[in-house]
């Protein structure tokens, strides 16, 4: 399954860079992609809850809009 990840709070590379670690780091997450342009994050896992990447993100300190 892919989820699309609205962020609000990413303003360079580093932030970037923080939350695409923060999400390779969750048990069945294969695929990141994470772009400050568009503010968001495309994850591919097997099967996540939206709270575990909710969480996750919001842990270092950005906030997730929506979550598809």
């Amino acid at each position: 399954m892919v989820k699309q990840i609205r962020i609000d709070g990413m303003h360079c590379m580093h932030c970037v860079g923080a939350v695409k670690t923060a999400l390779e780091n969750l048990a069945g997450v294969t695929k990141v992609e994470v772009s400050l342009d568009e503010a968001r994050a495309l994850v591919e896992a097997e099967a996540i809850s939206d709270e575990a990447l909710r969480e996750v993100i919001e842990d270092i300190g950005f906030d997730v809009v929506e979550i598809k």
